[in-house]
């Protein structure tokens, strides 16, 4: 088979020297097969000529008519006007950057064919700076005999510079040899149409082409490459979990010596939802392979104590176990958890976050190199160089979609003793749709925790606009005089840190003087960590009535006791983290309540958002419609959607693929010189994120 790398450079094509290929490199194109899989963007129709009496505003298309007037406007800004008519109506042509052949060029009399947009102006439509051709002696050339393609492009590069590269491309396809990395057998179960004509199709589609179906990516063509660029990230993945589970790692007995009187002395039954994922955890435990799993569970479905069972599995076998959070806030919390858990138990937890400095974070060093801190719980302070493990056997990673996948392997790595690979479990609360956990979570198995613990009350949603304030600020004074304590939440996602804590500063000066008799704190992330972990454990106390607050407080908060949650501008956060944010109330047996306080008038995408919100407090569905909304990016976390840049696929439109994608994924990574190739076609060097 030839090798997919044997695409001529494109510094073969004519015309290209070292600074054209320099800007087509900006976009990712090295060789002939790059570029003949940078795809258009969107369709222009060139092939027929427009009466201009039937142009409508926004039309985009070719005019054919005779220049009657030209005149240079002096104003504001110099321009050329010329009128142009074509028997059925008239246009005006309007040039605000022109040199004088140009206008010459444009004289009263001249036959002018035009491609551009119709756009309201002083006097009827016009366009502004069209592309133009007008008639010589030999009249003008026919029109268009396929669809206009419009690339993604770079600063320095003309469309109709890359529509000429691509045309030579499309000559090399019918003489050189691109391969097909999809078997035979497999295009005719899944009737994928030949990938040569895709390509063709895509770059120079015919007249009668179905511009809709084109413009919606839903042509046979388009689901043709799409399917084989999400099998190229599928496999990459594939590709990562194989590399892990090579490695080979310590199998944990359950010995029940630790996890036994862990369970005893809960003072809660767990739910089946929580043993049926401990047995999974605990039987991935068992194998000499690295576990790779994800746990899945709704706000307060009791993820944590899944983990400190895995983590006293490990310890039972003499290995330590490291629980990572994104936060110190989160990370405190899971520190107090874990303490109070493994110390009746005889066991250590040492506690390594940015603020354990000088000889306290000396002496947690030592307990985490010399083995007796059985479990250590921090932050991304974990990953640090001088941090040394005495025999790393567990990483617990929380909220998975905080960190890159670079930085959850190189924890991975403090457990190398040049052999085995530690076991890793994930547990993220944001609900992680199907659609994704089949793509962007591949290399990972999954569990889901689907049942909230018993006593655990479902939130009151009311969406109410911010005209309404003074109501809502009652609300909080009624829930407060009863004893409970009440969150308010500040969002100015679009701006800037600062402003976003300017915000919330604003709203705890003015809740102070419309609520004196309450106590209440401000936490934002402008504040130093000590400062607001002092404030957050006074509200854990009972000390606050009410917390102002920014987003900071969406992860892992526990306190029982707040029954009411006041968010402002809803409509600026994604769906996820409104349900992550919600998930702070209702954590006792209190009835609680989430207000969504919008400002007027929201669009039609908020408005459908803050609907689902008010129907459902199931996360997984709220997930699923948060990517129908916002797209994988957006759900992933931004530092994760490193790994999701599809070219043609698109996860929400193409899921239907997926299935397929993992059926066909399987026997294809039996054969390494195909796997690769397809990744390298589709990632170049991108899959690299595979091979931390």
């Amino acid at each position: 088979m030839t090798s997919v790398y044997d695409s001529p450079s494109v510094t073969t094509l004519k015309g290209v020297g070292a600074a054209l290929a320099l800007k087509l490199e900006r976009l990712g194109i090295l060789n002939l097969q790059d570029l003949l899989f940078h795809l258009p963007l969107r369709y222009q129709d060139r092939t027929r000529i427009l009466p201009i009496g039937s142009l409508r505003p926004g039309d985009e298309c070719v005019i054919e008519g005779t220049i009657r007037a030209s005149d240079v406007l002096m104003g504001k800004r110099r321009s050329l006007l010329c009128r142009v008519q074509d028997g059925t109506g008239t246009i005006t042509l309007r040039f605000f950057h022109f040199s004088a052949a140009q206008k010459n060029g444009l004289a009263v009399g001249k036959t002018v064919r035009c491609f551009g947009e119709a756009r309201p102006g002083p006097s009827g439509l016009e366009m502004v700076h069209p592309e133009y051709s007008a008639a010589a002696d030999t009249g003008i050339k026919p029109v268009d005999e396929h669809l206009t393609p419009v690339y993604p492009m770079t600063e320095g590069l003309q469309q109709n510079r890359m529509r000429a590269l691509i045309a030579q491309a499309l000559s090399w396809l019918e003489t050189g040899n691109l391969t097909e990395l999809i078997p035979a057998d497999m295009r005719q179960q899944w009737r994928l149409p030949e990938l040569k004509t895709s390509l063709k199709y895509l770059h120079a589609p015919p007249v009668d082409a179905n511009v809709d179906q084109l413009q919606k990516g839903m042509h046979p063509s388009q689901r043709r490459l799409a399917f084989e660029e999400l099998l190229a990230h599928h496999l990459t993945l594939l590709q990562l979990r194989q590399k892990v589970q090579q490695d080979g790692a310590p199998a944990f007995m359950s010995t029940g010596l630790y996890t036994q009187p862990f369970l005893d002395g809960l003072p809660f039954a767990m739910t089946n939802a929580q043993l049926r994922v401990c047995g999974e955890v605990a039987r991935d435990l068992e194998k000499p392979i690295p576990m790779l799993r994800l746990v899945q569970g709704d706000v307060g479905s009791g993820k944590t104590v899944v983990a400190a069972y895995a983590a006293l599995q490990a310890v039972e076998n003499n290995f330590q176990a490291a629980v990572m959070a994104p936060t110190e806030i989160l990370a405190e919390q899971h520190f107090q958890n874990f303490t109070q858990w493994a110390e009746p138990l005889g066991l250590k937890v040492a506690w390594l976050a940015g603020k354990v400095k000088g000889k306290q974070r000396e002496s947690q060093l030592a307990a985490i190199a010399d083995g007796s801190a059985q479990i250590v719980v921090g932050t991304h302070a974990l990953f640090q160089e001088d941090v040394r493990f005495y025999n790393l056997g567990l990483a617990v990673i929380d909220e998975q979609h905080r960190f890159g996948v670079h930085q959850r392997l190189s924890l991975r790595e403090k457990g190398r003793d040049g052999v085995k690979t530690p076991h890793q479990l994930i547990m993220t609360a944001t609900p992680i749709p199907r659609t994704l956990t089949m793509s962007a979570y591949a290399d990972l198995d999954c569990s889901i925790i689907d049942e909230l613990p018993p006593g655990r009350t479902p939130v009151n949603t009311v969406v109410i606009a911010d005209s309404r304030r003074d109501q809502v600020i009652e609300r909080v004074r009624a829930a407060c005089s009863e004893g409970r304590q009440a969150y308010w939440v500040c969002t100015l996602i679009e701006e800037s840190e600062v402003m976003q804590c300017q915000a919330a500063e604003v709203a705890e000066a003015l809740l102070k003087e419309q609520l004196p008799e309450l106590r209440i704190g401000l936490v934002h992330g402008r504040m130093k960590a000590k400062e607001k972990a002092d404030v957050m454990a006074q509200f854990k106390a009972a000390e606050l009535d009410l917390l102002v607050a920014t987003t900071v407080i969406e992860v892992g908060v526990d306190v029982p006791n707040s029954s009411v949650m006041i968010i402002e501008n809803p409509e600026r956060l994604g769906l996820s983290q409104l349900h992550q944010l919600r998930g702070r109330v209702g954590r006792g047996s209190v009835e609680s309540f989430c207000v969504l306080m919008y400002h007027a008038p929201l669009s039609k995408q908020g408005k459908a958002r803050l609907a689902v919100m008010r129907e459902t407090t199931d996360g997984f569905i709220i997930a699923e419609k948060d990517l129908e909304l916002r797209g994988p990016g957006e759900v992933l976390g931004t530092r994760q959607t490193g790994m999701m840049q599809f070219k043609i696929a698109d996860l929400q439109r193409d899921k239907d693929l997926l299935e397929r994608v993992r059926q066909v994924a399987e026997p294809i990574s039996r054969n390494p010189s195909i796997m690769q190739a397809i990744t390298r076609r589709w990632l170049g060097q991108g899959e690299e994120y595979g091979h931390v």
